[in-house]
């Protein structure tokens, strides 16, 4: 990493040159949204694959989607499920709403959402239908099954001016027939029906990790502290800590007598992080007022990254003159022990 950046300067160098040390955290900031956490309900594709080629033999090719071959492709994989929902294009509420009004099922969409999360697991059906403990939830995926198989065997209706109908697609359209076509032609289908399950592409898997994505960089900040084996207190979602207004992530020793205080943010949204920014900034005030009412004077240190911080360069001249230039992104991470009081709780 070339070239000095904010938190290296001291207060007169930093004033003097601000412009270029918003140019030099700007050029730090990684494009996060390429990078996701798998969090636990990731579905692998050689996984949906294998469920696909399930679903394939058991219908012989799709020639015989019935309610009989559904469910016997279920009871060897229950991923099955989660191909027959991207064949139809739909989400699970959806699908669910569907059940609901045309065949009178009691399947709520929040049901409906656990059926397809649970069925990730290749043996959660055959495992309900062993015990046969959980009828209610057996007849659901009947149910759903049933009005699935409908709604393929009819494609799309006729189209109309000024509508698109969901099921015009290349797969759906002319109901079975399109179906049976897409799976035995050189089309490579279970490719386009796992960009289809994970949704405008990974956008369902997204909205599933949305919590886990701004861990990323609490979880990158706490491993530098661990591996410099510094006291640390990091503390819980929305959780209140006396005398603090507003928590802070981490506290260094402590929150009792913090030397340090770190708000760790991504984002990739710019009005997103305008509202981030200014709960650092709060951050800052708070630790004046702190001061002012005879509490020891603590650093608060800005950890961020994504695309959201760069869009908007007098929020970010503003925050390095606050912080004094204590803000470090990813690519400069490795310095925050070095570069803030941090250094003094080190014992590594």
């Amino acid at each position: 990493m070339a070239g000095e950046r904010p938190f290296e300067l001291n207060r007169e160098e930093l004033e003097a040159r601000i412009e270029e040390m918003v140019d030099a955290t700007f050029g730090d900031i990684s494009s996060e949204f390429l990078l996701m956490p798998t969090g636990t309900g990731l579905v692998r594709y050689p996984d949906f694959q294998a469920a696909y080629e399930v679903l394939k033999r058991h219908t012989g090719g799709f020639k015989s989607v019935l309610p009989e071959t559904v469910r016997s492709a279920l009871q060897e994989n229950s991923l099955v499920f989660g191909v027959l929902r991207a064949v139809l294009g739909m989400t699970a509420p959806e699908w669910a709403e569907l059940a609901r009004t045309e065949l009178g099922s009691d399947i709520t969409q929040g049901a409906a959402r656990n059926i397809d999360k649970e069925c990730k697991n290749p043996d959660y059906y055959r495992m309900l239908t062993v015990r046969n403990t959980a009828t209610k939830t057996i007849e659901r995926i009947k149910v759903l099954i049933r009005i699935a198989i409908q709604y393929l065997e009819k494609g799309a209706p006729q189209e109309q001016d000024g509508v698109l109908h969901r099921l015009e697609k290349f797969d759906t359209a002319f109901g079975r027939e399109s179906l049976e076509h897409a799976a035995r032609e050189n089309v490579p289908y279970a490719v386009l029906l796992y960009e289809r399950y994970l949704g405008r592409p990974f956008a369902t898997h997204r909205d599933a990790v949305s919590e886990l994505v701004g861990e990323v960089m609490e979880n990158a900040v706490e491993q530098r502290l661990r591996d410099a084996g510094v006291s640390y207190r990091k503390t819980g979602r929305a959780e209140r800590i006396p005398g603090f207004g507003q928590a802070p992530d981490f506290c260094i020793p402590d929150e009792v007598n913090p030397v340090v205080i770190i708000e760790a943010k991504i984002t990739s949204d710019d009005g997103t992080a305008r509202d981030k920014v200014t709960r650092i900034k709060e951050l800052e005030t708070q630790r004046n007022k702190h001061v002012s009412e005879g509490r020891t004077f603590y650093e608060v240190v800005a950890c961020i990254d994504g695309r959201g911080f760069r869009q908007r360069r007098a929020d970010m001249r503003d925050l390095l003159l606050r912080l004094d230039g204590k803000v470090f992104t990813a690519a400069s991470l490795d310095k925050i022990i070095a570069a803030t009081r941090i250094n003094t709780f080190s014992t590594r």
